[in-house]
């Protein structure tokens, strides 16, 4: 059977996703800045969707800004922010193990002049609360921190960045990137404290090219890109609406106290199974997201046990998806050793994955043992 074990860096359409991007090119798919029916049609729809994504976020629809997707979800809120904010300080602070659309992005204003912290994290990822708050002063304009990491499913104290500000008596905005816990955790960034989060659509059975930055009430920020004026000015440009609409009916059906409680049991089984076989360790924290375990093979390099799986349509990957094939800057943040990084396996899961899956995963690692090793 075939078991695609790589959800973290995309999904597959669910129904609803797929039933409401047909209902919106069939039927409405006018563009929603038109005044004429057929462009009412589709601003309802837009509508509808803003309303759906704020009662996910619980929050306000106007606090919903439509994107391409979590890469410019995050460009937006730390430029965007950046930018808006210079005036009161030069300091931005994030962490090591960021996803590259915030490292990158850091990059870039580190060479603009601003002041750049990069926080490190212990040797399971979790954050050094400790020196994020020593970094933290009344020149700090952002701090942005993810919510769960994408490589090893590691869950930060996000909730804790807003009293750190505020004893710190910093102006900074706080900036979550939620992509991969969105749809897996309860989220409720004004009641966290948090001032701009990313979500993205295809993270959770929705279509690529689709995203959200929730942006709360009375947060300054600069819009990167100028247009005709859609999405308050924030991000300008013409609606994908089939891509929101798909968005919205993958939003539609979460259930995610339900799937939580499902796939920390399904985890918790399949990481017994894992520790059972000679020569596996998991990298991945016991407190992790359950949807991603990434682990290590003793002796063989990561490629070679892709390839082999793939072959057997075991679909997995050696970490994020966006990085082609470099070496992970996640593991070597934790400090972990270069055989141990050579060697590691990101497998993910959706609320769709079984345990047969699972387990033809692991039938799969045995396998990689006894070909790999006896050549």
């Amino acid at each position: 059977m075939t078991a695609y074990l790589d959800n973290s860096a995309t999904t597959f359409l669910c129904a609803n996703a797929k039933k409401e991007m047909i209902n919106s090119i069939e039927n409405c798919w006018g563009n929603p800045s038109s005044l004429h029916q057929a462009g009412i049609d589709a601003d309802m729809l837009l509508r509808k969707a803003r309303t759906t994504l704020s009662k996910a976020l619980k929050c306000e629809a106007d606090e919903v800004v439509f994107t391409s997707g979590g890469t410019e979800g995050n460009n937006l809120a730390i430029f965007g922010t950046a930018y808006a904010n210079r005036r009161k300080g030069n300091r931005v602070i994030t962490t090591k193990i960021e996803h590259p659309s915030v490292l990158n992005a850091f990059k870039r204003l580190e060479e603009e002049g601003f002041e750049v912290i990069y926080i490190g994290t212990d040797s399971s990822g979790h954050l050094d609360m400790v020196s994020l708050e020593a970094a933290v002063d009344e020149k700090t304009i952002l701090v942005s921190v993810m919510a769960v990491n994408n490589e090893i499913g590691t869950v930060q104290p996000v909730e804790m960045l807003s009293g750190i500000v505020k004893r710190k008596n910093s102006p900074a905005i706080i900036h979550v990137d939620a992509v991969q816990a969105f749809g897996k955790l309860p989220l409720n960034p004004k009641k966290l404290g948090i001032d701009l989060m990313t979500v993205s659509s295809h993270k959770i059975h929705g279509p690529k090219g689709v995203g959200a930055l929730f942006i709360k009430k009375g947060t300054k920020i600069r819009p990167v890109a100028v247009g005709g004026g859609q999405e308050r000015d924030i991000r300008p440009g013409t609606e994908p609406m089939p891509a929101i609409a798909g968005f919205m009916g993958a939003v539609s059906e979460l259930t995610v106290e339900k799937s939580l409680s499902k796939m920390t049991a399904l985890r918790d089984s399949f990481a017994s199974k894992l520790r059972n076989i000679e020569g596996v360790s998991i990298n991945s924290p016991d407190d992790a997201l359950p949807y991603i375990v990434n682990l290590s093979l003793k002796g063989l390099r990561s490629e070679t046990v892709l390839n082999l799986l793939s072959d057997m349509e075991i679909y997995i990957s050696s970490g994020s998806a966006c990085a082609k094939g470099h070496k992970s800057h996640v593991l070597t943040a934790m400090g972990l050793s270069d055989d141990v990084i050579d060697s590691s396996l990101r497998v993910s899961l959706s609320r769709f994955t079984t345990e047969e899956e699972l387990d033809c995963f692991i039938e799969g690692i045995r396998m990689a043992f006894k070909v790999i090793m006896k050549k």
